[in-house]
């Protein structure tokens, strides 16, 4: 059983929902990012996303194109953010990674080379932002050669066939887009949300974890009443690192709260 796989299961039967950090290598620098890391599997992390660094992020919002500039400007790579899967995987053994990235630094590197480089530092999955399904076909046999995921990503405007040609391929989770548009923190959950969940859950049963604008307690429990599997949290907590000047303390207390309500999805 794959460590995603172990850790939807125990989520399932513990009936609590799972909290997935998401951290950009090397952001706000690189020995904060490692620390970041660390406080957030201390904060109970059931898993992670790990951002590769891009100079072009068509799909983040303003906070997560500033870390991915500032993490560029500190040297921050790919490698960066295989040496994070590392650490969490020396760390942690059996908590899954995501490792989300742009097509081009993967294609730089070459499928093969880039599926081998994620196995061999413990990562068991992959989110290509702008990679079509269509045209994944190269990057899915090598990463499944070596034991890794391809996550799909659908969104409430991804038309049902769009859906069913992504569901069909058997992902290990599917990363359900919470709202249209780009990534930022949101005051609210959006309406679409529970439709699009149940159009996804008709068609798979796969784990389906929601991003893209959870950034409160309070959406924690909406979207696991929806019977969402877990939650990334992304922008709210980049924009946390980026505004305090004690980064660390802030995001583990910001995490141990967001933890809470994942735990506490059935109470009032």
């Amino acid at each position: 059983m794959t460590r995603f796989a172990s850790t939807f299961e125990r989520l399932q039967r513990e009936g609590v929902c799972g909290l997935f950090p998401y951290l950009m290598a090397g952001f706000p620098d690189e020995p904060t990012s490692r620390a970041l890391a660390e406080a957030a599997l201390a904060a109970g992390a059931d898993g992670f996303e790990i951002g590769v660094p891009f100079s072009d992020p068509l799909a983040d919002g303003t906070t997560l194109q500033r870390a991915n500039a500032r993490a560029l400007a500190g040297g921050a790579t790919l490698d960066t953010a295989l040496g994070l899967a590392r650490l969490i995987r020396e760390r942690s053994p059996d908590t899954p990674v995501s490792l989300m990235s742009y097509y081009n630094p993967l294609r730089q590197r070459g499928d093969r080379q880039v599926a081998a480089d994620f196995a061999a530092a413990g990562v068991d999955a992959v989110i290509a932002a702008d990679l079509p399904a269509e045209e994944s076909g190269e990057l899915r046999l090598a990463l499944d050669a070596e034991g890794v995921a391809l996550i799909p990503l659908v969104a409430p405007t991804s038309p049902p066939a769009r859906i069913r040609a992504m569901t069909a391929l058997q992902p290990e989770w599917i990363y359900c887009v919470a709202l249209v548009g780009v990534t930022g923190a949101r005051q609210d959950v959006s309406d679409a949300l529970g439709a699009l969940l149940d159009h996804v859950r008709a068609e798979s049963s796969a784990p389906l974890v929601v991003g893209f604008g959870i950034s409160q307690p309070d959406h924690v429990r909406r979207v696991a009443r929806m019977g969402a599997a877990g939650v990334i949290v992304a922008s709210a907590l980049a924009d946390l690192i980026e505004r305090s000047p004690e980064p660390v303390p802030a995001a583990t207390a910001y995490l141990r709260e967001m933890k809470d309500a994942a735990t506490a999805v059935h109470q009032p």
